[in-house]
């Protein structure tokens, strides 16, 4: 494993690693955040708001890009805590730490965790409660990913009528949601949202996704995320453990951890588990898209 600091995009210390075929860069100027991840040489598979990179500091919430972590459920002063301000880190040649300052705001700190594993790279992220109270909760993990590709998210196995009679999961749906977008993709297997930056208006909608794994496809790669399902767990969001969202400039696949009363000194812990992926050329064609993720990844 290989791990440097340096400039990266207008920061002046980033934290680079890589293992010679995948790398991740993190700013330490502000975050915690992962705002480059790809093969060695090739595309950033997350997007990079061309405005922002290198700034920092301020009372305003910035998007940044990359991967970052929040708590859920949404709520325009807790969720919108700004994370401009430099951040703790530590590497022991096994772990990458990256520790925000707690949040004035909100009580909470902020940290993630960074493993390379055998085939795959994983990411824990923890929300630890400052505050003299309990605090309800949900860790919630936000992946921007670059435009131009489309996010894929597994259907339940289908099961025909009269076999099966029974609801198998919940799929949810925001104010702004419009099912007769073109870029949505209903499928049988597969929920499918495209990015495209020439629609402005944002979609949006989240699953209880019992299959634990979300990818988005962008120029024959595959960034591949895992992540655990709890069935007695109660989830945020009517029930969803997975959320995906987009507009014109990027799309987001995001995972949630279930809710919990989080007392004080506690600390929450929600795992990803993150992959990429050499795929070729890849249709919207659900058999295409199962006999690559079969080849690649064994789904």
């Amino acid at each position: 494993m290989h791990f440097e600091t340096g400039p990266y995009n207008g920061w002046r210390e980033c934290l680079r690693l890589s293992d010679g075929v995948w790398e991740l860069i993190a700013p330490t100027q502000v975050g915690p955040r992962i705002i480059r991840f790809g093969f060695v040489g090739g595309q950033n598979l997350f997007w990079e708001h061309p405005d922002q990179q290198g700034e920092m500091g301020g009372d305003e919430w910035r998007i940044y890009g990359g991967h970052r972590l929040w708590h859920a459920p949404e709520h325009p002063v807790r969720t919108y805590a700004p994370d401009n301000a430099p951040i703790e880190w530590d590497w022991n040649g096994e772990r990458l730490l990256l520790r925000q300052p707690v949040e004035t705001r909100t009580g909470i700190q902020k940290d993630i965790e960074i493993r390379w594993r055998e085939g795959f790279i994983e990411v824990i992220h923890r929300l630890i409660n400052h505050n003299l109270w309990t605090v309800e909760l949900a860790a919630w993990a936000l992946s921007v990913m670059a435009p131009g590709g489309r996010a894929i998210i597994p259907q339940e196995p289908f099961q025909p009528h009269p076999e099966a009679l029974l609801p198998v999961r919940p799929l949810v749906l925001w104010a702004y949601t419009d099912m007769s977008d073109p870029r949505w993709r209903w499928g049988k297997r597969y929920l499918q949202l495209r990015q495209d930056p020439n629609i402005s208006t944002p979609q949006k909608c989240g699953v209880l996704n019992r299959q634990g794994w979300m990818a988005y496809y962008l120029h024959g790669e595959l960034f591949l995320k895992r992540f655990g399902y709890q069935p007695e767990a109660t989830y945020p969001d009517f029930g969803c453990n997975c959320e995906v969202f987009t507009n014109a400039e990027m799309l987001e696949l995001e995972t949630l951890s279930p809710l919990v009363r989080l007392a004080p000194g506690a600390t929450l812990e929600h795992i990803e588990h993150w992959s990429l992926h050499k795929v070729g050329a890849l249709s919207e064609d659900e058999a295409a898209i199962a006999d690559a993720l079969w080849r690649q990844v064994q789904l």
